[in-house]
């Protein structure tokens, strides 16, 4: 018999209120209203339809202690696929667990209180769930870190990559365990919060870095699993083309910040049997995210410029950011009034103006303040545009590593624009020191 399944991830409830407003009929942020919408879609569909299980990939919140009002949107939602009996497998991501890295502190409340039919996936097990078209298997694979396997003592003096190595060896032979246990004529799915070697990565990766570790995609390849359900990378994505099983990356629910702004976001739903498995990508209307940016340094008339470049996208309701260059001598020619008034229809702006230095050396591309890139990739980047650190490029980037490694206790980053601001610092004292050199 077919079972229907809903999979999705990353909700996020509660992050991007910068990119929002409040409004003045509920005293909510318009961003979490959106999210809440959005998730609201989710369910809809999952009532409508209807399915058999629910399987959520992890990141429920920005952090393991949202707010009251923020856990009550959440818990609103998935309350309504309890009154329909409908099973519900809650993964632990990394921003669920405590900043020491163990527990979900946000979804574990569910088990506490023992709300019927819903499953905390805070540990690598496997859990038997009987729905109405009969049962499935589901081992959950919580977000791991380097500390949830290892101790201090053995990676002392270690190299990164011996380290992950070992990881990945011990993570095998606990995986290995699980399989053995499986019931073959039983569905199986594994659902798991992760990186996985291959996927395109996107706001996610500033999310973890240091944190976790990266999961070889042969390590998931099993003729056990019918379906592998994961989370964390924000792109939908199937790592998997031949769909033996099928790997899936459902995406985050809604857009978190601008380097998610041309991706589709949406859910998945599954037709699954034993042996067999069908699966659809179902894409939700969400915000859109606009970034307009436009060169002036060499325009004669610059507020004309800004106004034409303005005119050329549709902004209405839209979170738009306008990133506009200019020489110091044309800052007296930009009034400042003309352009809040042509990005008044967005539903929120920001203006960001960034002098053109005419000494100052050519920044690289990819260290740009519009780009995201994980503080490793960005350092990688610089090295690899100076020849003068070429014979101790291999050592920095030894050291950067340990040094994140060493920087897993401290706590989780509650949200992707406070990692992203301190990326832009980093991205801009390399811009700043090779203008100097």
């Amino acid at each position: 018999m077919t079972i229907k399944i809903l999979h999705l991830s990353d909700i996020h409830m509660g992050s991007g209120f910068s990119h929002g407003k409040i409004n003045p009929e509920t005293g909510l942020n318009t961003r979490l209203e959106d999210f809440v919408k959005t998730l609201s879609g989710c369910i809809d569909r999952a009532l409508t339809d209807p399915v058999d299980l629910v399987l959520f990939g992890g990141d429920a919140f920005p952090d393991a202690t949202p707010p009251p009002y923020v856990q009550e949107a959440f818990a609103s939602q998935f309350r309504r696929l309890v009154d329909a009996n409908i099973p519900t497998v809650l993964l632990v991501g990394n921003h669920d667990q405590h900043s020491q890295g163990q527990g979900g502190a946000s979804l574990c409340i569910y088990r506490t209180l023992g709300v019927p039919g819903f499953v905390v996936g805070d540990k690598l097990t496997t859990h038997h769930i009987q729905t109405g078209k009969g049962k499935v298997q589901v081992i959950t694979l919580p977000w791991l870190t380097r500390s949830t396997l290892m101790t201090r003592q053995e990676t002392e003096g270690l190299s990164m990559e011996s380290v992950n190595q070992l990881l990945i060896e011990r993570l095998q032979v606990v995986l290995e365990g699980e399989i053995r246990r499986l019931d073959p004529n039983v569905p199986t799915v594994l659902l798991g919060h992760m990186m996985v070697d291959n996927a395109s990565f996107g706001a996610e990766r500033f999310l973890a870095v240091g944190k976790g570790f990266t999961i070889p995609l042969s390590l998931l390849i099993r003729p056990c699993f019918d379906y592998i359900a994961l989370g964390h990378v924000h792109r939908h994505q199937n790592l998997n083309k031949s769909n033996n099983p099928p790997i899936i990356y459902p995406g985050s629910i809604e857009r978190v910040d601008f380097s998610e702004e041309k991706e589709d976001k949406g859910y998945v739903m599954i037709e699954l049997e034993k042996g067999s498995v069908t699966w659809e990508f179902c894409p939700v209307s969400v915000r859109t995210f606009r970034t307009i940016e436009v060169d002036l340094s060499k325009v004669e008339d610059p507020q004309t410029a800004i106004a034409k470049a303005i005119a050329k996208h549709n902004i209405q309701d839209a979170v738009v950011r306008l990133i506009y260059k200019l020489r110091s001598e044309q800052l007296d020619l930009i009034d400042s009034s003309l352009l809040h008034d042509a990005l008044s229809t967005a539903h929120t702006y920001t203006i960001q103006a960034e002098l053109v230095s005419q000494l100052a050396r050519p920044r690289i591309p990819e260290l740009s303040a519009s780009n995201s890139i994980d503080p490793i990739a960005a350092l990688k980047t610089y090295l690899n545009n100076r020849e003068d650190l070429k014979d101790i490029a291999a050592s920095m980037m030894e050291a950067a590593h340990k040094l994140l490694a060493d920087d897993e206790e401290m706590s989780i980053e509650p949200t992707t624009e406070k990692q992203n601001s301190q990326n832009r610092l980093l991205v801009s004292g390399v811009d700043t020191q090779m203008s100097l050199l």
